[in-house]
């Protein structure tokens, strides 16, 4: 199982979804973390790196009626030796990008 931890701003951000966009995220995340176990991101995750931001990544997911969710990740040090560890840093939609 991989590890992980949330910066302040994620916690913050998370806390201003709704309860049906976290639910949303949770499912997402099961799937994100099987990824990771296999080192291949199936493609509905939509993962790729955020431009001008190195070391960044942002997984998007639909969250409804509404605009796509995004999260923005990066990898930190590992924790368990061959282990992934992921810092979580912001999650809400394409607004998110302007600080990842």
């Amino acid at each position: 199982m991989p590890t992980y931890e949330t910066l302040p701003r994620f916690t913050t951000d998370l806390n201003r979804l709704t309860p049906e966009q976290r639910r949303r995220f949770r499912q997402t995340v099961a799937a994100f973390v099987e990824d990771l176990r296999t080192g291949c991101f199936r493609v509905g995750l939509r993962v790729k790196r955020v431009q001008r931001a190195p070391g960044n990544y942002e997984l998007t997911w639909s969250i409804g009626t509404g605009p796509a969710g995004r999260a923005t990740w990066e990898y930190g040090p590992e924790r368990r030796p061959g282990t992934p560890h992921v810092i979580w840093r912001r999650i809400g939609t394409h607004d998110i990008l302007t600080g990842p």
